[in-house]
């Protein structure tokens, strides 16, 4: 169960790791309160489960409390990410030096927790150069001694105060993860800040089969309003942060679909399992669903078996008709009553694929237009 920002945050006060001064808030007068009441420039945070906000227009800075408010009501009610922003922290603006990543995770190969650390923070963790990156495995009998972490602090090259500050600070990030029953503690970035360090962002993952343990922390609706959606259709739907929106029929097929967009070098923007036997009317929701997450492109991987090509081709007719579809739409259409289906798109103005390597490598050339 993944953790909002603000809740992450709290878990880390409570351990003593610094954080900056802030409130969740849930509107524009609430915001402009709290940016008053710190008294200086502030950042304006969407609260949602997803990373890449700032991408997303769902971080703003403000100089003063009207700023803020403005910025709050910019923010609030919008899509980032899948997500639809229904709160907000707000939160003093730090005086940045330099910017670190820790996280401590599960390493399912070597079975046991790890640290990974860089001074390349504010990145991805897979954007940063494996040279720049320190990875320590823990024994789960010992924790972070000090030993251990004055050695990961060594070897980022860190001295004076911050050296003592963030051997501090190991040590209560793996509290909180043995504590919390956690999959992953991550603070990126930890920054520096005059003398101090300070945890400027705050990801922290529950483990489900855990959460009968902690009591303390509220459960959190992970859904986007998407997943809800293909959920309740009883379809198997995950949002991700591409731009190629997907539909197959079959978790395997779905997932080689997702592989051949990334090895054409394109990005995915969801897995959507339409399953094995989905007929006209789940397909057109489905379709919707997919149209709502506002895609460049749409890519459709169809084997008929017990699915009806012609039933696919219709329900896509019928969307087209009642809706309209923006976005160019690219599908590979093979199996039952595929000659039907071909031919129904070819009447309505869509091409279809018989390879899927072609099909993909369409959809990942019209999402770079």
């Amino acid at each position: 169960m993944k953790l909002f920002e603000y809740m992450g945050k709290q878990i880390l006060a409570a351990y003593g790791i610094r954080t900056p001064r802030g409130k969740m808030v849930v509107s524009p007068d609430e915001a402009a309160a709290v940016a008053r009441e710190l008294g200086g420039e502030v950042v304006v945070k969407s609260q949602i489960l997803s990373g890449k906000r700032g991408k997303g227009g769902g971080i703003k800075f403000a100089g003063s409390p009207e700023e803020a408010a403005q910025a709050a009501a910019q923010i609030l009610g919008t899509q980032v990410q899948g997500y639809t922003v229904e709160m907000l922290l707000v939160e003093e603006k730090l005086d940045i030096d330099s910017e670190f990543y820790v996280a401590i995770t599960i390493d399912g190969a070597a079975r046991k927790p790890v640290l990974i650390a860089s001074t390349r923070g504010g990145m991805d963790i897979e954007e940063v150069p494996e040279e720049d990156i320190v990875k320590q495995h823990i024994d789960v009998n010992y924790g972070i001694q000090p030993y251990l972490a004055r050695e990961i602090s060594r070897r980022l090259n860190l001295s004076g105060s911050i050296y003592k500050e963030f051997n501090a600070l190991l040590p209560r990030l793996y509290q909180i993860f043995r504590e919390k029953d956690a999959e992953l503690v991550e603070i990126n970035p930890l920054v520096v800040s005059g003398e101090s360090l300070i945890a400027a962002d705050a990801k922290v993952t529950i483990d489900d089969e855990a959460l009968f343990r902690q009591k303390d922390i509220p459960y959190v609706e992970e859904r986007t309003e998407a997943e809800r959606k293909a959920h309740a259709l009883g379809l198997s739907y995950v949002q991700l942060d591409g731009n190629i929106a997907v539909m197959a029929n079959g978790a395997g097929i779905t997932m080689g679909t997702l592989d051949i967009i990334q090895h054409y070098g394109g990005a995915p923007a969801n897995f959507l399992d339409a399953g094995g036997g989905t007929g006209k009317e789940a397909t057109a929701k489905a379709l919707e669903i997919l149209l709502s997450t506002n895609p460049k492109v749409i890519l459709i991987n169809i084997f008929g078996g017990i699915t009806r090509c012609d039933d696919v081709a219709s329900a896509l007719v019928q969307v087209k008709k009642e809706i309209g579809i923006p976005v160019p739409v690219v599908i590979r259409l093979v199996g039952t009553n595929e000659e039907i289906g071909v031919r129904i798109l070819k009447e309505n103005g869509f091409e279809a694929y018989r390879v899927m390597h072609e099909a993909a490598a369409k959809a990942v050339e019209l999402a770079r237009d």
